[in-house]
């Protein structure tokens, strides 16, 4: 259990890579429906939040510091223009996992297309749909003046696919979209489905996991959803939803020996962490929370501990 720390804050810091507005109809019709993992940005909400922005700062990851500056390479400014950025990472049979990304704002469209033809950027062709080359190697896609798709370019056929009717999209994927609906007006939000989940808990637990207990609930574990809001300092909720109570009441008590005896070795930056997590189980869902203010969630973020797992 000595890594139930690092991996919250693993969390947080993933929950960057990829909003409290649901998810546009645009959105929704491109991500493919066999979803590992969707993650989602209200760009709007972090810029009033002094913890949020320094959380960004910290830890942005690599992904999305591409992503912000392929946008930017084609005329789109994510401070600006930008009200949400979501990331959906996809299973596509033999080519693995892909990630598409679709961001939903208000965009300069004709400063955009006029600005491609300047730089003598042609098109490529999808069917109906004109797509065009951004840097690091991706392709972006304008489905209307309010959203647009992009990814690598597997990633992005795959989800024009799903929006043209030749593959199946997220609307058809009933458990992650009754998740979907219940995180969606967060600032940071995401869903996982339950081979991202079980892997989770698997790194969470630590030692725990080799438990008997452990493996005979693993199987149980359905999925997890998470929201994180910065309006009142720093709240981040998670749920791990199960099959059945006695599934969410084990990984509970499981969970709770472990961040005790973790208490008992901790560092004092540690303990101030642990000492705003709370775990309990709701019916079928393990719940656990995690409340600080501004101030303390800033000095976390300095702490030796979080620049090594935000790495």
């Amino acid at each position: 259990m000595n890594r139930y720390l690092t991996v919250f804050c693993i969390l947080v810091w993933f929950s960057l890579a990829a909003s409290g507005m649901p998810l546009g109809s645009s959105a929704r019709t491109v991500i493919p429906s066999d979803i590992q993992q969707i993650i989602s940005v209200d760009y709007r909400a972090l810029k009033n939040s002094q913890a949020a922005q320094a959380l960004k700062e910290q830890v942005l990851p690599p992904t999305l510091k591409e992503f912000e500056g392929a946008l930017k390479g084609v005329g789109i400014d994510p401070e600006k223009d930008v009200e949400q950025l979501t990331f959906a990472s996809y299973r596509a049979g033999k080519q693995g996992v892909k990630v598409v990304g679709i961001a939903q704002g208000q965009f300069p469209t004709g400063t955009v297309l006029k600005k491609m033809r300047l730089n003598k950027i042609r098109p490529l062709k999808y069917r109906d749909v004109n797509t065009y080359p951004m840097s690091g190697g991706m392709q972006m896609a304008l489905l209307n003046e309010d959203a647009l798709v992009f990814g690598d370019l597997a990633a992005l056929k795959g989800a024009l696919d799903a929006r043209d009717g030749y593959a199946s999209a997220l609307d058809s994927n009933s458990q992650m979209v009754d998740m979907v609906g219940s995180v969606d007006s967060g600032m940071v939000w995401s869903v996982l489905d339950q081979q991202g989940t079980q892997n989770m808990l698997r790194s969470a637990l630590g030692d725990a996991s080799r438990l008997a207990d452990y493996e005979t609930v693993k199987k149980r574990i359905l999925g997890s959803r998470y929201t994180m809001n910065f309006a009142n300092g720093v709240n981040f909720d998670l749920d791990v939803v199960t099959s059945d109570s006695v599934t969410a009441g084990t990984l509970s008590s499981l969970l709770k020996a472990g961040m005790l005896y973790k208490k008992m070795t901790a560092t004092p930056i540690e303990k101030v962490a642990l000492e705003g997590v709370t775990v309990n189980s709701d019916s079928s869902n393990l719940q656990m929370h995690f409340k600080s203010d501004d101030k303390q969630f800033q000095s976390l973020l300095h702490s030796d501990l979080f620049a090594a797992v935000s790495r």
